[in-house]
């Protein structure tokens, strides 16, 4: 059996917290994930999950490292061809440009599921191209 991680990591700060947009990327991720492990498990690719943390010193240095996502060691941009951009951020990011993700014309703040779905999908496909 082959293995497909994905690897997320994201600015947490005083007791787990951490601002909305990553907040509400790890709820996708989640699903994502979910559903990736089910469906590539009939293609003998189990997924792996991790969930890497940068603490506030490394975030202040590199913020746009904060809510990135990689799949199968490769940024998910890499995958699904789209561009990194940084937007202003809310709460325990303080004043930073955080990441973004811009994709057929659309800037994503919160990584949408079906964007890491595609990615992890066509990461599979190279897989099995691979072999």
């Amino acid at each position: 059996m082959k293995t497909l991680t994905i690897t997320w990591q994201r600015l947490l700060i005083n007791n787990n917290q951490t601002c909305d947009r990553c907040g509400s990327t790890e709820e996708e991720i989640e699903k994502a994930y979910l559903l990736l492990k089910k469906s590539l498990s009939h293609l003998d690719i189990d997924v792996v999950l991790e969930k890497s943390v940068m603490d506030i010193s490394a975030f202040k240095k590199t913020p746009l490292e904060s809510n990135s996502i990689l799949i199968a060691e490769r940024p998910l941009e890499y995958w699904i061809k789209a561009d990194v951009g940084q937007r202003p951020c809310c709460g325990p990011c303080g004043d930073n440009e955080c990441r973004t993700i811009k994709f057929n014309n659309q800037t994503y703040e919160t990584i949408p599921s079906e964007l890491i779905i595609k990615a992890g999908l066509l990461a599979a496909a190279e897989m099995i191209h691979n072999k």
